[in-house]
Protein backbone atom coordinates (compact mmCIF):
# COMPACT_ATOMS: atom_id res chain seq x y z
CA UNK A 1 0.00 0.00 0.00
CA UNK A 2 1.41 3.43 -1.01
CA UNK A 3 1.90 6.10 1.29
CA UNK A 4 -0.89 8.47 1.17
CA UNK A 5 1.32 11.91 1.16
CA UNK A 6 2.87 12.55 -2.33
CA UNK A 7 6.54 13.31 -3.20
CA UNK A 8 5.56 16.65 -4.27
CA UNK A 9 3.07 17.35 -2.15
CA UNK A 10 4.05 20.72 0.13
CA UNK A 11 4.15 20.36 4.00
CA UNK A 12 2.78 23.15 6.14
CA UNK A 13 5.21 25.73 6.51
CA UNK A 14 7.28 25.43 3.35
CA UNK A 15 6.36 28.26 1.56
CA UNK A 16 7.42 30.21 4.71
CA UNK A 17 10.65 28.40 4.62
CA UNK A 18 11.43 28.88 1.14
CA UNK A 19 9.90 32.86 1.36
CA UNK A 20 12.81 32.88 4.50
CA UNK A 21 15.38 31.70 2.65
CA UNK A 22 14.89 33.85 -0.15
CA UNK A 23 14.44 37.17 2.26
CA UNK A 24 18.34 35.65 3.99
CA UNK A 25 19.84 35.57 0.47
CA UNK A 26 18.95 39.25 -0.61
CA UNK A 27 19.95 40.44 3.29
CA UNK A 28 23.28 38.63 2.53
CA UNK A 29 24.23 40.09 -0.32
CA UNK A 30 23.01 43.73 1.28
CA UNK A 31 25.56 42.87 3.86
CA UNK A 32 27.80 41.90 1.48
CA UNK A 33 27.60 45.06 -0.91
CA UNK A 34 27.43 46.94 2.61
CA UNK A 35 30.81 46.06 3.87
CA UNK A 36 32.48 45.93 0.71
CA UNK A 37 33.41 49.17 0.43
CA UNK A 38 35.10 49.52 4.21
CA UNK A 39 37.50 47.18 2.46
CA UNK A 40 38.52 48.86 -0.33
CA UNK A 41 38.69 52.00 0.72
CA UNK A 42 35.74 53.44 -0.82
CA UNK A 43 33.21 55.88 -0.01
CA UNK A 44 30.38 54.09 2.71
CA UNK A 45 26.92 53.34 1.56
CA UNK A 46 23.74 54.89 2.98
CA UNK A 47 22.10 54.76 6.21
CA UNK A 48 19.24 52.77 4.58
CA UNK A 49 21.67 49.97 3.26
CA UNK A 50 22.61 49.10 6.91
CA UNK A 51 19.36 48.32 6.71
CA UNK A 52 18.64 45.85 4.35
CA UNK A 53 21.18 43.73 6.10
CA UNK A 54 18.69 43.24 8.76
CA UNK A 55 16.55 41.65 6.19
CA UNK A 56 19.19 38.57 7.15
CA UNK A 57 18.08 38.37 10.39
CA UNK A 58 13.87 38.50 9.07
CA UNK A 59 14.52 36.04 6.51
CA UNK A 60 16.22 33.55 9.26
CA UNK A 61 13.14 33.94 11.56
CA UNK A 62 10.62 33.86 8.41
CA UNK A 63 12.70 30.46 7.75
CA UNK A 64 12.35 29.62 11.89
CA UNK A 65 8.74 30.15 11.92
CA UNK A 66 7.97 28.28 8.85
CA UNK A 67 10.42 24.90 10.65
CA UNK A 68 7.81 25.57 13.69
CA UNK A 69 4.33 25.30 11.70
CA UNK A 70 6.00 21.92 10.19
CA UNK A 71 7.06 20.66 12.99
CA UNK A 72 3.79 21.42 14.73
CA UNK A 73 2.06 19.94 11.84
CA UNK A 74 3.77 16.67 12.22
CA UNK A 75 3.08 16.13 15.95
CA UNK A 76 -0.53 16.67 14.91
CA UNK A 77 -0.45 14.09 12.45
CA UNK A 78 1.27 11.59 14.87
CA UNK A 79 -0.96 11.76 17.49
CA UNK A 80 -3.88 11.33 15.16
CA UNK A 81 -2.05 8.28 13.59
CA UNK A 82 -1.05 6.83 17.27
CA UNK A 83 -3.55 3.67 18.57
CA UNK A 84 -5.50 4.93 21.24
CA UNK A 85 -5.92 8.54 20.00
CA UNK A 86 -9.33 9.47 19.98
CA UNK A 87 -9.01 13.28 20.08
Amino acid sequence: MRDKTQANSAAPGDRLIRAGAVVFFIGAVATLVTVAPLFLGAKPFPTYMFGLSMLMAVGFLIAGAGVLRSVTAGRRQARGAAPGASR
